[in-house]
């Protein structure tokens, strides 16, 4: 449960971020929408435009705010197509880590990019035009690379986006 803020009592507690009761809520609705006006989030926290304004370029300013993004239709792309592709690489030295979290993001189709633990070492959210476009970035753009010793493809039957990240 969200506290008020709007009703009167002790100072906004600091946390170890820096970050207040007040940046968290104003953090919280922009994560579940990114284009409320600041009239509403100024409204919606019980803070004038103004320091609403200020608030919100403070947090840019300090990296808690990295970009607002628009959440796609990909078939409307051209891609319907999505998956999960887990990646192994050869050895994990600094030098070919380092060669495929460079390449990665900018490989064609991917979504997003995943430095985990366990037995894989790397998730690629791609989309795809079809199954023969998934197969090539595969073959083209993943086995290919000297660095990768091993890549499994997981079709992505549904994708449901969650609950904004400071939601309760």
């Amino acid at each position: 449960m969200v506290k008020d803020l709007r009703t009167p009592g002790p100072a906004p507690r600091p946390l170890p971020t820096g970050l207040d009761d007040v940046d968290l809520r104003l953090l919280e609705l922009l994560a579940a929408d990114g284009r409320m006006t600041n009239a509403a989030l100024a409204e919606a926290v019980g803070i004038a435009p103004s320091t609403c304004l200020a608030r919100v370029r403070a947090l840019r300013d300090r990296g808690a705010i990295r970009g607002i993004h628009a959440d796609v239709d990909l078939s409307q792309l051209g891609r319907p197509l999505q998956a999960m592709v887990s990646v192994r690489l050869a050895a994990h030295t600094r030098e070919q880590v380092d060669a495929f979290r460079s390449a990665a993001p900018a490989m064609p189709g991917v979504l997003a990019v995943f430095h985990v633990t366990g037995s894989i070492d790397y998730l690629l959210h791609v989309a795809a035009a079809d199954s023969d476009a998934l197969r090539n970035f595969v073959l083209d753009h993943l086995v290919s690379r000297p660095e990768v010793a091993h890549a499994e493809t997981s079709l992505i039957f549904e994708y449901v986006r969650g609950a904004a990240p400071l939601a309760g």
